[in-house]
């Protein structure tokens, strides 16, 4: 939930506030105090070039709708991963494949508001195979892939308005659970808003595949008909239950600043979804239809599939008795908080300067004694005295969010005071305060939601960043700022901004994640229906009014790179394929006139641009990924024609132009061969004996050729270097081996490398090949130039 006030409001609550409550804590106005850094803060977020983050941290991207990544400590942005929103950036939601991940049951959406973020869990830590995050506001929750950090999911929740209490993980990651924030009628129909009472909402249980990931709605639980806000499910003791925060008990239909104000407590769901699942595994509930959309990527065939979901179990209460109770806390929650060992159940009451911990055992204990205040709709408010643990009074202004270190210590975030509060957990005690600027919403311990926190940092999200940064304008950046967390005293160490309004956030040890990365996609494992895995296979088909271009991309060029007889209404799909098998060698594609955006295609992956020829002309297209030395020569054309053109489909491929070499011209003349240098080179190849060719040898030689050489060698013509035909008839075998393995010292200190150097202008790149490959590669050029 996005919530701003205005200047005069914030300083009159903090007024009243400060009347009220006597706490030591200033309201923030104009340009902030300075801050007291220790000389050593700098050193502690500093990452020297070259040099690793410790904690990856996720942010969400709020009405970006997408996924922000960011290291830790230094705050550098590492990538956006693209999830509810288009992104030009790499033609998510624009090419073939990935516009169906933003199907919904209202059609195509470009746009969504991505609160949420939640780790996988296994015994209550983080897992680091997926992140899940929500969507506000048209209900779905996605999964993102943390080996390809692409989103590899999105699944719609239906019977929802508002699914911002989502997605929260269960202790071993079985569900990810998500609450209405929006009351609705169930089902949907036309209705007068003055029936807002009669409204519902549910609580949805996503079943996660433990190995897959794959996502399902396994049930719903109908609910009264009240705001369900945030949420995290137990740990420990509390493990089987999940606890939901919620607003406007009052039922308030408007003025909801108001009217949804008025109660002095404000109710905590406490839900046991091992009973809720018994109770669906049961047969109890029925069947409801729904309409709802379930998108999945498939990473070896590169495209999504969009699929219809069937109808969902739902259960009342009513069926399925003790499944969920309610109990109070403080007014006008904004989440529920869960510690490290399952205990204690903590909501900050933001319009009470309050800090409610409830028990779990002291919880189980009212349940199983039915000590009960009272009734909601129907269902059970648990005595608030009878759960209570304690509460932190006063503790500053507009609690909202906490966060657990581990250590005994819960931090909590502080809208109106602009500030983070350190508290001991049982004594209730704050011991430690440190100002944020300005208005700070969520916060994040990497792990601090888990059984194990990591308690070195703490990230706050704040809302507003006046005079922090540069200005830009009216619409400003939004700001987090990492605070350390390690001594007894919390230390500001960074400020910078971030993407679009970040609301929640996850971090993890950075070696957690990397040794699950993936570099490439292998060329050999890609199944995508219309992949192009050789130069040779390139080509241009028409059916009908639809033209398909199998094109691929390689340094530097793309096959085919001419294209016509293409006419005014055809539709063209240029299919391209990276046919790179190296790490971090993308390569892009645009077409002018074009009407989407581009492709970004990684290494052995194969993706498809829509283009529409409405008018004649010639229309080049190009690699917009900058690729290599010659990445502005990785260009070709278009050609379309009028509707009536008798023009045939025709393109190039570089198949027919085989210029021969001078060398197998003066052969074929007649002329004496070039003679064979005599320098064996400089490196760890001093002697070599050959024999006969080794066929074996020679294929392995040729599949490292292809992965690790053709991106700058040819065989038969010159491309970024030289043409590879016949260079066993002109170089010792020494000689090649050594320029493979040691290409920087030859080209320094060799006198035939220092001459290719001079002809070609491009320095031979050191692929990092093991004398074994290297020799292989010989082998395969002495198969090539015909040694018997």
């Amino acid at each position: 939930m996005r919530i701003t006030l205005n200047e005069g409001t914030r300083l009159a609550l903090c007024a009243l506030a400060l009347a009220m409550l006597g706490a030591g804590f200033a309201c923030s106005r104009g340009k902030p105090a300075a801050v007291g850094l220790d000389a050593d803060a700098a050193r502690k977020v500093y990452v020297a070039p070259g040099k690793l983050d410790e904690f990856y941290s996720f942010l969400s991207g709020g009405f970006s709708g997408q996924l922000a990544v960011y290291g830790l400590p230094s705050g550098r942005l590492l990538k956006i991963v693209p999830v509810f929103s288009v992104h030009p950036e790499n033609g998510y939601g624009f090419s073939e494949e990935t516009q169906p991940m933003l199907s919904t049951s209202n059609g195509f959406v470009p746009w969504d508001d991505l609160h949420h973020t939640e780790m996988s869990m296994k015994n209550g830590t983080p897992d680091g195979r997926w992140i899940f995050v929500n969507s506000n506001n048209t209900p779905r929750i996605a999964r993102v892939d943390l080996s390809t950090f692409r989103t590899a999911e999105i699944l719609e929740i239906p019977h929802s308005g508002g699914n911002h209490g989502s997605p929260f993980s269960t202790f071993d990651g079985e569900y990810v659970v998500a609450s209405t924030r929006f009351s609705v009628p169930i089902p949907q129909r036309d209705v007068s808003i003055d029936e807002r009472k009669s409204f519902q909402g549910t609580v949805s249980f996503v079943k996660v595949d433990p190995e897959s990931g794959r996502m399902s709605i396994a049930f719903q639980l109908l609910v009264p008909g009240i705001d369900y806000d945030l949420g995290h499910c137990g740990k420990g003791p509390s493990k089987d239950y999940c606890f939901f925060t919620s607003y406007n008990s009052e039922k308030a239909q408007s003025l909801i600043e108001i009217n949804a104000s008025k109660n002095d407590k404000d109710l905590l769901s406490v839900i046991n979804w091992r009973l809720a699942e018994k109770c669906a595994a049961d047969g109890k509930g029925k069947l409801v239809a729904a309409s709802y959309t379930h998108n999945v990527w498939d990473e070896n065939t590169m495209a999504a599939k969009s699929v219809k979901g069937p109808a969902v179990r739902m259960l009342s209460p009513s069926e399925c008795p003790g499944v969920i109770h309610y109990a109070p806390v403080a007014k006008s929650p904004h989440g529920v908080d869960v510690d490290p060992t399952g205990e204690y159940i903590v909501s900050g009451g933001k319009l009470a300067s309050l800090i409610t911990a409830l028990s779990f055992p002291k919880i189980e204990k009212a349940i199983n004694a039915k000590t009960f205040s009272g009734k909601f709709d129907g269902i059970d408010i648990l005595d608030y005295q009878a759960v209570l643990a304690g509460e932190v009074q006063k503790p500053c202004l507009g609690p909202l969010h906490t966060e657990f270190d581990g250590k005994g210590y819960g931090y909590t975030s502080c809208f109106i005071s602009s500030e983070v509060v350190k508290w001991k957990l049982g004594s209730w005690e704050v011991v430690d305060r440190i100002p944020t600027y300005y208005s700070l919403g969520h916060i994040m311990i990497p792990g601090g939601d888990s059984a194990k926190p990591y308690g070195k940092y703490l990230l706050a999200m704040n809302k507003i960043t006046k005079d922090r940064y540069l200005p830009v304008g009216p619409e400003l950046p939004q700001s987090s700022q990492l605070i350390d967390i390690s001594g007894e005293k919390m230390q500001l160490l960074l400020d910078f901004p971030t993407v679009g309004e970040p609301h929640y956030a996850q971090g993890v040890p950075a070696s957690l994640l990397m040794e699950r990365s993936k570099k490439i996609h292998k060329i050999e494992e890609n199944r995508h229906e219309h992949a192009t895995k050789s130069e040779s296979a390139a080509k241009v088909v028409r059916q009908g009014k639809d033209v398909h271009v199998y094109m691929t991309a390689i340094r530097s060029h793309l096959t085919p790179d001419n294209i016509e007889g293409v006419k005014v209404g055809d539709t063209v799909y240029f299919h391209v394929t990276n046919l790179e098998q190296d790490w971090d060698i993308a390569h892009g594609f645009a077409v002018f006139g074009s009407n989407n955006a581009e492709l970004l295609l990684m290494p052995g992956e194969t993706s498809t641009l829509k283009f529409e020829a409405k008018r004649p002309g010639v229309y080049p297209f190009y690699c917009t990924d900058f690729c290599s030395a010659l990445h502005q020569e990785m260009t070709g054309y278009l050609r379309v024609s009028s509707a009536d053109s008798k023009i045939p489909l025709r393109w190039n491929t570089n198949q027919e132009r085989d210029p021969a070499l001078a060398i197998q011209a003066q052969a074929s003349e007649g002329q004496p061969r070039v003679e064979m240098s005599e320098s064996k080179g400089i490196g760890p190849v001093k002697e070599l004996k050959l024999a006969a060719v080794d066929a074996a040898l020679a294929e392995k030689g040729q599949a490292v050729f292809q992965a690790k050489c053709s991106a700058c060698h040819k065989l038969q013509e010159r491309f970024v270097g030289p043409p590879l035909k016949n260079v066993t008839l002109r170089r010792q075998p020494e000689w090649i081996m050594n320029m493979i393995l040691n290409p920087s010292e030859m080209l320094q200190k060799d006198a035939v490398a220092r001459k290719l150097l001079e002809e070609y202008l491009t320095q031979m790149a050191n692929m990092s090949l093991t004398q074994e490959e290297a020799r292989q590669v010989l082998e395969y050029f002495r198969r090539t130039d015909g040694a018997k």
